[in-house]
């Protein structure tokens, strides 16, 4: 098996991770060059912007079914969504370069633990849209939070911007769409703590952090500069190791 890395980024939708990637290309260029994107098959529709391809192969969900049972295939249900990895264009990838999936912790976590990728070395990090301190802040009892709905809130707060910034007016479907996949980040974050680094980031998808001006600012410029830092073998700065348990 090739040396090749498979870099792993997830998160709840919303949290940041596209524009962490976009503002690696960006501002890291050489370093972006170096990733090939693993791109996944999608049975939903294209969101505004996004090139069949490129974000996603996005096909019906009849195609998506039809690979079930399939070895060549892992297919995920993932919110109501089916997603399909391509298992041998994958290991013909990293034969040739790093590879870069940035998506879903339910992919992630497929990607950590599939049997025919054990021998591939991997760096796993998550995006977070609370950190290790705060949750430890959040879950006292006297506090008397209720972190599954804090949560909850949180990305929905985050997703209904983001929402509006790429639509406008949104739609009941649109509506539903945002409280099944802030209803999902609980879930999602409480597999946080499989992945090797933790980055807590505050600045989501909503944030003009991201690109209003040509460098990122606030956690999104944190966020950045402790990705670059594991890509570079170095730990990232605020970045963090969470423990089985922290969020029960």
């Amino acid at each position: 098996m090739s040396a090749h890395r498979l870099v792993i980024l997830s998160g709840p939708s919303g949290v940041g991770k596209s524009p962490l990637e976009k503002a690696l290309a960006r501002i890291y260029p050489d370093l972006s060059s170096r990733l090939r994107k693993l791109v996944l098959f999608n049975s939903r529709a294209p969101r505004p912007g996004e090139r069949d391809g490129v974000d996603y192969h996005f096909r019906p969900r009849e195609v998506l079914k039809a690979f079930e049972g399939d070895a060549r295939y892992a297919v995920l249900d993932v919110r109501g969504d089916l997603q399909a990895l391509d298992l041998p264009a994958l290991e013909d990838a990293l034969r040739h370069s790093d590879v870069f999936f940035e998506g879903n912790p339910f992919v992630g976590r497929l990607l950590q633990t599939h049997p025919s990728l054990a021998a591939v070395p991997r760096v796993s990090v998550f995006l977070s849209p609370l950190s290790r301190e705060e949750i430890l802040f959040l879950k006292a009892p006297e506090r008397r939070v209720s972190l599954p709905e804090l949560v909850t809130d949180v990305m929905r707060r985050k997703l209904l911007r983001r929402t509006r910034k790429q639509k406008g007016e949104l739609s009941l479907a649109d509506l539903q769409n945002i409280e099944k996949r802030a209803a999902s980040a609980w879930r999602e974050l409480q597999d946080a703590c499989h992945f090797e680094w933790v980055i807590p980031n505050h600045d989501g998808e909503d944030s003009e952090n991201w690109d209003a001006f040509y460098y990122p600012l606030g956690d999104a410029r944190k966020a950045l500069e402790a990705f670059v830092a594991i890509l570079e073998g170095r730990p990232g700065p605020g970045a963090e190791k969470w423990e089985n348990g922290l969020l029960e």
